[in-house]
């Protein structure tokens, strides 16, 4: 039985393949320039690209389950091509972002929805992974400050969010594929605590040995500092969550625990597997 993991060289699709090797699944790595460095021993690598639908079926071919990453760019393409490969399941990393008030306005929502809708009306087995808040998303808003200055700018101090670890998703992802009662399914992934930014920037602080400054800015600046390493419709998304955080603590959930039988990672763990990243 092959799965195949699309985005294997991603921030998640990297710990799925690793973790469905590690239970002995027959896995084949996509990528758009296939390496084989950094994939675990006699891993299969293939070219793919989901917005190149001929270069899906060599991908495809003899599989019957998948982690896929949403692109809506090509997803008919990929249903198509998965229907013909005779694919049985497919787990999507989805957004959480879809179930929140004035979804239809927010873009992200709306390309992730599409690519839900497109799985859901196909012939294909699914369940739909939708996370809240990446602990990663801080590598885009903070490395850089971090190391050149010491010091972040943020415009919401207090706001509280639940980063989840990467690897929490990668798991749950491996426990859909993997074990039964997933087809059909949506799952809410929120991390298992909720922290202010500030409480956050001391956790980076510790797991690089050094105090980080922290200035608060206005909003109009802080777009203009995200702006530097993120599309504007991620810039406007991520100030709207920090805006909404600051009435009330951050949504958590214990769903990595119930599922995959081991206490998800908390800020502090990510920050720490991180830390090389922040020096």
């Amino acid at each position: 039985m092959v799965t195949v993991v699309f985005g294997a060289r991603g921030n998640v699709g990297r710990h799925v393949a690793a973790g469905l090797s590690a239970r002995g699944a027959k896995i084949r790595a996509t990528s758009r320039t296939p390496d084989p460095a950094g994939f675990p021993p006699g891993t299969d690598i293939v070219a793919a690209d989901l917005e190149r639908p001929g270069t899906l079926p060599a991908a495809l071919d003899g599989a019957e389950r998948v982690f896929l990453y949403a692109k809506p760019t090509g997803i008919d393409g990929f249903v198509a091509a998965a229907e013909s490969a005779g694919v049985r399941h497919v787990v999507l990393l989805s957004s959480a972002a879809i179930g929140k008030p004035g979804a239809e306005h927010n873009p992200i929502a709306r390309e992730h929805l599409a690519v839900e809708t497109a799985i859901e009306k196909s012939g294909l087995a699914w369940t739909f992974i939708r996370p809240g808040m990446f602990a990663t998303n801080t590598l885009w808003w903070w490395r850089q400050p971090i190391r050149d200055e010491g010091r972040v700018r943020v415009p919401y101090p207090d706001t509280q969010t639940a980063p989840i670890h990467e690897k929490d998703l990668a798991a749950l992802a491996v426990t859909a594929l993997t074990e039964p009662g997933h087809h059909h399914r949506i799952h809410h992934v929120y991390g298992p605590e909720s922290l202010t930014v500030r409480q956050q920037i001391r956790h980076i602080g510790a797991a690089i040995g050094r105090e980080i400054d922290l200035e608060v800015i206005g909003a109009d600046r802080a777009r203009i500092e995200l702006g530097k390493t993120m599309p504007p419709s991620g810039v406007e998304a991520i100030l709207a969550a920090w805006q909404a955080g600051t009435t009330a603590p951050a949504r958590t959930s214990t769903i990595i625990a119930d599922l995959t039988g081991r206490p998800a990672q908390t800020f502090a763990r990510w920050a720490e597997d991180h830390r090389d990243e922040f020096r």
